[in-house]
């Protein structure tokens, strides 16, 4: 089922894959990676002017890894927003989305944070660095295939 936001990029030729509604009926998109600098600037240019939030998650073990972000368009006067959910997926092995820092500011430690637990690079962020972790560790805590340095598993003693 295709919703309003996907029509309208439709009527301009503009590539993605509508993914449905959430469970609030909210429309979720996805866009490829290579598409979403130009894709963002023009949402924001239609009235998606708020970035609510910004995550990303591993998709499954080996597989890809997703950033996500929802947008908002604020208008005075208007007390339930228009929303939308975007979905860039990427492979695991070098992943790499252009940032949105500068469409939406608060892009900022959002990407910071999907870049520190999971390792997808955002291409063209100002400040790409660990904000969690600290910048001697190794590897992407929240990736499925993850291995915790020096964890022994406890044997049972029996």
């Amino acid at each position: 089922m295709q919703g309003r936001l996907s029509a309208w990029l439709v009527k301009h030729g503009l590539v993605h894959r509508s993914l449905g509604f959430d469970y609030q009926g909210i429309e979720t998109l996805q866009i490829k990676p290579e598409d979403w600098h130009s894709i963002a600037v023009i949402l924001y240019i239609y009235g998606y002017n708020y970035l609510r939030s910004q995550c990303a998650y591993d998709v499954a073990p080996g597989g890809l890894l997703a950033s996500v972000y929802h947008l908002t368009r604020i208008e005075y006067g208007i007390d339930q927003p228009e929303e939308v959910c975007i979905k860039v997926f990427v492979p695991r092995k070098n992943p790499r989305i252009p940032s949105v820092f500068w469409v939406w500011k608060s892009a900022d430690f959002q990407e910071r944070e999907s870049y520190d637990m999971l390792g997808i690079s955002y291409d063209n962020h100002p400040r790409l660095k660990r904000i969690l972790m600290p910048e001697s560790w190794i590897g992407w805590p929240l990736r499925k295939d993850y291995i915790a340095p020096n964890f022994y598993e406890i044997q049972d003693a029996y």
